[in-house]
Order: C-alpha cells, then structure tokens, then sequence
C-alpha cells in the first residue's frame, strides 16, 4: 500500500515541488545560484538515489511548462534591439561549430560509429539558454551588455543547432539536402521576424488597450493573464515551426518589454510569482532525468572527456570571437561560460537520437551526464569566479 502511495503520481509531484522549493532556500542559504541546489534535489529524490520520483511524461509536460514561463519572464527585462545584432550570429556560429566538430572527433576516437559520433556532435551545439538567464538574473545582471550578447547569441545557437539537428538527420539517412535545410532556415528566421512585428504592433499595443479598460479596473489581474496566454502561444507557435517552445515565450516577453502599464506592478510580481512554481519544476526535473545506475565503467571516460570538451569548445568557440569583436577577456568568458550550459536542449538531442535507434542508452547516459554537469558547472564559475569580487 505504501509502495503504490509512493508511485503515484500525486506523490510524485507533491514530493517535487516540496525539494525544488527547499532546493531554493538551500542554496540561497549557501550563497549558491538555485539551479544548483534544485537540480541536486532532483538527483537525491530521483532514480539515481533515493528512487522516489521518475521522469516520467507528466513531470516532462510540467518542466516543459516551466521552462516556458521562464524564458517570458526571462524576455520581460530585454528590448529585441538589445539582442538583434549582426556580431552575436558570427559569435554563435562559432559557438555552434567549434562545439559540433569537437563532439564528432571526441566520439570518433572512443569507437563510437559515424551516426553515433554525429549526434554526439550535434548534441555538443545545444545552449540551454534557460540556465544562464536565471543565473544572471539572481545575480542582478541581466541588464548587462554580457547578458544581452548571451541571449541573443543563444537564440542565434537555437536556430542553428536546429540546422545541425536537421542535417544530422538527413546525413545518417542519406537524404540530407541543400533544400531541406533552407525551408528550416527560412522557417525559423520567418517565426522570430513574424513574432517580432505581431509582438510589437498588435500585442504590445493590445496589452496597452487592456490596461486602460473598465475590466482590467476591476480586475487587474487580467494584464498578466492577457500576458500569459500570448506567451503560451507564441510558445506553441515556435514549436510548430520547428523552433524551441522558449524562444517563443522569450520574444512574447520582450514584446512587453518597453511597454508602460498602469497595473506593471501586478503583471511583472504575478509572473515572477508563477515561474517562481514552474521553473522550479524544470529545475529540478533535469536531476531527475538521471540515473547513474546506466554509467559503467568504460563510460566513465568517456563522460569526463565529453564534459571537458563540452567547456572548452563552448568556452572558446564563443569567447574568442567575442574577444576579437572588441569585448573584455572578462566578459568574453562570461560569454563563453554563460554558453556552456546544454540542460534539457541537450537531453532532448540525445533522446531523439535513442528513439531513432542511433545512440545505445549507455551513450544516451552520456549525453544526460554532459548536458547535466555542464548545467551545474556553469552557475558555480559564474557565481564564485568571474563574479566573485562583486558577491554580497
């Protein structure tokens, strides 16, 4: 009886929440960025120790959710002028590349075959863009020119790892082609050049219109439901263009951004309330996802290469051009580091690549262990390194 409780689904979620949230005072309490602590908590309460929670399609929906709400309120602190500029698509192809051929030659000379050493490539391009921005923003630096070229940078990585996930694709079926590849390109570009211009010349005069209306006097609260359900949507729209879920509730957010309301106050606390909920539930679901039970001995090395390639590829395939752009060594490392992080974009390359039968669940593991440690490494350098003299 107490077996059946504990499997749940009620008892799963309940106990998630319940980690996630004490994850948050923990690491607060111990001057650490809450992605760090939540994801802990997920890693104890998941299959890899206590076996309390599994990852299972419910706990994805809702981390999927939270990673949504996010990346909207994430989009609240940015004007898409900020972030739409020529150097941060030079800085993120590199950012891409570097990544993808250090993967491949990585797995090439641990024997992996070529369709193996190909996803491993591809799923070395993601940038988990949810991470940093979270990290930043506990920091207070998320007005910084750093952030700014890291978000944008990031959507620029999101497109093009989606290019790279495509080639993959065709490369080990034998049909890849210069066509495919422009339809998604020109597909993506259109989304996030549509999204801008609907976002600032219907939503972000909409959202003004509301806010002046006898309803939103009498419930103010509709601002931010308004708000939310435009981000769902754009959302929604993303994912049917073939486009990450966040990035369309990243440009719903920014939509808002320079908009001045009457009720701004219950907007920004009502979304900064809700993602408080949800992103702790994407948090902590990335440490769920993992059990170290599927890591044996021959993987093991493999894992500590990957992770250092990883870094190191991210690190220079994004700073060094941010360097040579002009930027400080400081804040091209920022760069670099702030890109590291592979999270859920990561994990959901490899999944793709298991399902397709192209990856074996021992380098499935593999890529969850990478995507995960680099989540967890990239907030302890930002917060305790290159942030340090300017902790309180």
């Amino acid at each position: 009886m107490i077996q059946e409780i504990m499997l749940s689904s009620d008892f799963q979620m309940t106990l998630l929440m319940a980690v996630a949230l004490a994850g948050y005072l923990i690491a607060y309490r111990i001057n650490q960025s809450a992605v760090v602590g939540i994801i802990l908590a997920g890693i104890l309460v998941g299959p890899s120790l206590l076996g309390l929670v599994t990852y299972t399609d419910f706990v994805s929906s809702l981390a999927h959710l939270g990673a949504v709400v996010l990346l909207f309120t994430i989009g609240l602190e940015f004007s898409i002028k900020d972030i739409a500029r020529a150097r941060y698509l030079v800085i993120g192809l590199f950012g891409v590349v570097v990544p993808g051929i250090g993967g491949f030659f990585i797995a090439t000379i641990f024997g992996f075959d070529f369709a193996a050493a190909v996803f491993v490539g591809v799923a070395l391009t993601a940038t988990s863009i949810a991470i940093t921005a979270n990290v930043l923003r506990e920091m207070g630096k998320l007005q910084t020119e750093t952030a700014k070229a890291i978000i944008g940078i990031a959507v620029v990585d999101d497109i093009l790892a989606l290019l790279f996930l495509s080639m993959a694709r065709g490369v080990v079926s034998g049909e890849v082609s210069a066509t495919l590849l422009l339809i998604v390109a020109v597909k993506a570009i259109g989304f996030i050049a549509i999204g801008i211009v609907i976002g600032k010349l219907v939503l972000a005069r909409a959202i003004l219109k509301l806010d002046g209306t006898s309803l939103c006097r009498k419930y103010p609260e509709s601002i931010f439901i308004f708000a939310i359900m435009c981000a769902f949507f754009y959302a929604l729209s993303a994912e049917l263009f073939g486009l990450s879920a966040i990035v369309g509730s990243f440009l719903a957010g920014a939509s808002f951004a320079d908009v001045e309301l009457n009720r701004g106050e219950v907007f920004k606390e009502g979304a900064e309330h809700l993602q408080i909920i949800f992103a702790s539930i994407f948090f902590v679901s990335l440490g769920v996802i993992m059990d170290i039970h599927y890591i044996t001995p021959d993987i093991i090395w493999f894992i500590i290469v990957l992770t250092l390639v990883a870094l190191i590829t991210k690190i220079a395939g994004c700073g060094i051009p941010a360097l040579l752009y002009g930027m400080s060594m400081k804040d091209s490392a920022i760069i670099g580091v702030g890109m590291a992080p592979r999270g859920e974009v990561g994990m959901i390359i490899g999944l793709i690549g298991l399902s397709q039968g192209l990856i074996n669940q021992g380098l499935y593991t593999a890529i969850i262990m990478v995507s995960l440690l680099t989540t967890i490494i990239t907030p302890l350098v930002l917060r305790n390194f290159l942030y340090k003299e300017r902790r309180t």
